[in-house]
């Protein structure tokens, strides 16, 4: 069972099930066109040491939501930028994927599905994807951490059951088709929720939430706070952790 420490979270967690898009429930108040939901930066270490940034920022529009990303590896490799268009429903309306000198992926719908295209600055190449997926299919990027963030959101937003007259609700593991641009294919992502944890990070103690997210090749555990917020992700495998600024 999850909690978030009390009924009014339990409540609004509630209300996402009713609402047609999670980001539109999340979203601050604001006079502007676009209310910001989320944005920072995490930063990406291994064994210890940081190898990356990843500076985000998720919006919400009148009729679509947008999450911008810009990745920077310690390498002195050139940033890369994504940017992640969705419908009010959490559908796919456009993503896109840039680096300098090494070109852009864009993945969109076409007819029913999605098809991803592809473009090589180094050989002026082109090439199409087609995925035979619908449009509700996530984007999983690598290297863009808030992107796993919005994965939960629509596991929150579809899977928590409210017990009626109890606080917290119970969350079935649950499996999402998404596609990995850079990789030009498409996995699928088991969620499961493993319960409440506290943990240290930067020698501050946290209450959280902690899910993990798996497929063929992979296994990373994630905790999120009480604003359904990721403040840490693990990959013991590749020993990389990622933590919130």
């Amino acid at each position: 069972m999850i909690s978030f420490g009390n009924r009014r979270r339990t409540a609004a967690l509630a209300l996402f099930l009713l609402s047609a898009s999670l980001l539109a429930t999340a979203a601050k108040k604001s006079t502007s066109n676009e209310k910001v939901i989320d944005s920072g930066t995490f930063v990406v270490t291994i064994k210890g040491k940081q190898v990356a940034t990843e500076k985000f920022e998720i919006v919400q529009m009148q009729d679509m939501s947008v999450a911008r990303a810009e990745l920077r590896v310690d390498d002195g490799s050139k940033e890369q930028k994504a940017e992640l268009q969705m419908a009010s429903n959490g559908n796919l309306i456009r993503y896109i994927w840039k680096q300098e000198g090494k070109g852009e992926a864009v993945v969109e719908p076409k007819d029913e599905f999605l098809v991803e295209h592809v473009s090589l600055s180094d050989s002026n190449k082109k090439a199409e994807q087609p995925f035979v997926l619908p449009t509700s299919t996530l984007i999983l990027d690598d290297g863009f951490f808030s992107q796993r963030e919005l994965l939960l959101w629509r596991y929150l937003a579809t899977s928590c059951q409210p017990k009626q007259g109890q606080p917290g609700c119970t969350l079935p593991s649950q499996q999402y088709g998404a596609i990995v641009p850079r990789q030009q294919n498409s996995v699928q992502v088991t969620v499961d929720y493993k319960g409440s944890q506290k943990i240290n990070i930067k020698g501050v103690d946290m209450d959280l939430q902690r899910f993990t997210l798996s497929g063929e090749g992979f296994n990373w555990t994630v905790w999120i706070d009480s604003q359904y917020k990721i403040q840490k992700i693990a990959i013991d495998d590749e020993s990389t952790e990622i933590y919130r600024q």
